[in-house]
């Protein structure tokens, strides 16, 4: 099948598990609920930010090669209503704390899980790069791995 990507945008993460927060550059906090509907490639998430606001969004990834690294993605941001109908549906659910850290030209995303487990995130656009911010304390490469992903951790 050949993926339209007209309203997607094309994300090509790397990810690492990491021994702890690095210090400094920290900007924000989220608290994220995914749910991830059975059957589907589809997420439901809902993120807290630190002033209240809440975000709700249905999101539709497609993969854009082997592996989980480079994906199309699609959202749509939800009102309450169209939220209660579809967080209704059948789904596995992560939660997880966000931490957005900003340093030396660098974001990286950082997600503490449950068990206490952090799994950061870059995600490098439209370039392709190996590079890692010498700050960030990796333990291990995970970006190919399966066990990894999002849909992967809420089951």
């Amino acid at each position: 099948m050949t993926v339209s990507l007209k309203y997607a945008v094309v994300e090509r993460e790397r990810r690492f598990l990491i021994a702890g927060l690095p210090e400094g550059g920290l900007v924000e906090t989220r608290e994220i609920v995914d749910r991830y509907l059975t059957g589907t490639r589809m997420r439901l998430r809902e993120v807290r930010a630190e002033d209240g606001r809440v975000v709700r969004k249905l999101g539709h990834k497609v993969r854009l090669s082997e592996g989980p690294a480079e994906v199309a993605c699609t959202n749509f941001y939800l009102d309450e209503d169209e939220w209660a109908v579809l967080s209704a549906l059948p789904a596995t659910e992560l939660r997880k704390t966000r931490w957005v850290v900003r340093r030396d030209g660098w974001v990286v995303a950082i997600d503490e899980h449950a068990d206490g487990t952090l799994v950061a995130e870059i995600d490098d656009g439209d370039r392709v790069s190996r590079a890692v911010p010498e700050w960030l304390d990796v333990v291990m490469d995970v970006s190919g791995d399966e066990r990894w992903t999002g849909v992967a951790l809420a089951r």
